[in-house]
């Protein structure tokens, strides 16, 4: 009796881990596969006050990517808008965020964790267009970059150095 308890406790324990660790590492690839479509809103006049590319950081790992094109605008009514393009596209993972970073050449861990940020929310798809809302009256003068961060793994995914319009 005591051998069966100690085995159904092993397996209940070896069972939960292996289902947890499958549903973090399979529920990207399974429900986040199609491409996001979120526009700009048509026939308004915003300006252009930067725009960037997203680069591959670390060639040596396969799996943490990104690339495409993101843009920041400003509203006519006030407001800032950074808009990643039809062709972004990073490597899925769980709890990826879209940050300003004021360091303009982030291409590691510390380059991240040693910079002043502001978290624009969780993306939203690894793949296609989206849009985000910068934070109001909040200066964006000081931020350089706009990155993709895994906050679950602290992993940097995908960084975009971004130049004056």
């Amino acid at each position: 009796m005591k051998r069966l308890i100690i085995v159904l406790v092993v397996g209940l324990i070896a069972g939960g881990a292996a289902g947890f660790g499958a549903g973090i590492f399979i529920y990207p690839f399974w429900f986040l596969n199609d491409a996001a479509v979120e526009t700009l809103t048509p026939n308004v006049e915003r300006t252009k006050l930067a725009s960037g590319t997203f680069i591959h950081a670390n060639k040596m790992d396969r799996v943490h990517y990104g690339s495409g094109e993101v843009s920041v605008y400003r509203e006519p009514a006030g407001q800032t808008v950074i808009f990643l393009h039809e062709n972004f596209e990073v490597g899925p993972g769980p709890r990826f965020h879209v940050y300003l970073v004021n360091h303009a050449d982030v291409r590691s861990r510390r380059d991240f964790l040693y910079a002043e940020k502001i978290d624009l929310g969780r993306l939203r798809n690894f793949r296609g267009s989206q849009l985000y809302a910068a934070p109001a009256g909040v200066d964006l003068s000081p931020y350089k970059s706009v990155v993709i961060w895994c906050k679950e793994f602290g992993v940097l995914i995908s960084p975009a150095r971004l130049s004056d319009a």
